[in-house]
């Protein structure tokens, strides 16, 4: 691409992108104005509005940037080895014991502090 070409494709993301901000609010300024209709119908229509504020978002240099690093997310997930059920309930009855054996450390440390400061203040 040349760099008239670059420029153009920018300018159309700015108009692309104030696009997006009139959807937005639209739905806000319509959510409002339509405040006795049914919150049902409301709702479909800020969805709606927020699929083409998407769908027009995603035409740009930033949102196909932003697709881009959600499309990596998704393989990189799909590549995790998830832990079995079993070393699930190991290691969360592992992190309850150590919960449960520094709150009897720190309620003692506090009987003793609080002991000692009693001690002393009289």
């Amino acid at each position: 691409m040349t760099a008239n070409t670059e420029e153009k494709v920018y300018r159309l993301d700015a108009l692309k992108w104030l696009l997006v901000f009139a959807v937005v609010a639209a739905g806000v300024v319509g959510n409002s104005h339509f405040s006795a209709e049914s919150i049902l119908y409301r709702a479909l229509g800020l969805i709606v509005l927020a699929a083409i504020a998407v769908a027009i978002a995603l035409q740009t240099a930033k949102g196909a940037a932003i697709s881009d690093v959600v499309r990596g997310a998704l393989v990189e997930l799909r590549k995790v080895v998830w832990p079995t059920r079993q070393e699930t309930n190991q290691t969360t009855l592992i992190v309850l014991a150590v919960v449960f054996v520094m709150a009897i450390i720190l309620w003692l440390l506090d009987t003793l502090f609080g002991f000692i400061a009693s001690s002393i203040i009289g």
